[in-house]
């Protein structure tokens, strides 16, 4: 199920895609909340960040994860209709 909003497709409400071509950020989802529907972008271009945990991580990286998650838990906490929600979600 395809859905086309505003000139871009996605696969569904509530699936984040990559947007490779976007100048300032890296992801993009279609969220739907009830009948609110919203796009957020999210995520800094080109950014390293922390990624999924992974086994014999450096500590380095396990800070920069709790320093993101402590930062914008408030906005995290909002839901699906936060691009906060939707980075730490994927990219966190």
């Amino acid at each position: 199920m395809a859905i086309t909003y505003r000139g871009e497709k996605f696969a569904g409400y509530n699936v984040p895609k990559r947007t490779a071509k976007h100048p300032k950020k890296s992801h993009a989802v279609l969220a739907k909340e009830g009948d609110k529907i919203r796009l957020i972008r999210f995520g800094e271009q080109g950014a390293k960040t922390a990624g999924k945990p992974k086994q014999g991580e450096s500590s380095k990286m396990k800070k920069k994860r709790a320093s993101f998650k402590a930062r914008h838990a408030k906005n995290i906490r909002k839901g699906k209709m936060s691009a906060a929600y939707w980075a730490d979600k994927v990219k966190w």
